[in-house]
C-alpha cells in the first residue's frame, strides 16, 4: 500500500491506520527523518503533531511514539546547537 503523503484537513480512519502503519516501517533515525521531511512537506499540519493525536488517542504505543518523538526533538536540538555554534 503507497501511503499519499498529502493528509490535508481529511483525516479519516483509512489515513491514520496507513500512516501509523508507516510510523512502524521506518525504524532506522535515517528513515524516521527523512519521512518526517516528506510529511512535513506535504501537510498543513507536522508530523508531531499527528503522532502526539495518535499517542493521545491511544492509536499507537507510548514506545513508538516516544522513539519517533525523541529522533525528531533530537534532530531539531542538533540543528539548533549547529546555527548557534555558527552566530558564536
Amino acid at each position: 500500500m503507497t501511503l499519499s503523503l498529502n493528509i490535508g484537513n481529511l483525516f479519516n480512519d483509512s489515513s491514520t491506520h496507513a500512516l501509523v502503519d508507516e510510523l512502524r516501517k521506518r525504524t532506522s533515525e535515517g528513515d524516521i527523518l527523512d519521512f518526517e521531511e516528506k510529511f512535513n512537506s506535504r501537510n498543513e499540519k507536522n508530523l508531531h503533531i499527528y503522532i502526539c493525536k495518535f499517542l493521545k488517542n491511544r492509536s499507537i504505543s507510548r514506545g513508538l511514539a516516544s522513539r519517533w518523538l525523541m529522533t525528531i526533538i533530537e534532530s531539531k536540538e542538533s540543528k539548533i546547537d549547529a546555527l548557534q555554534k555558527l552566530n558564536n
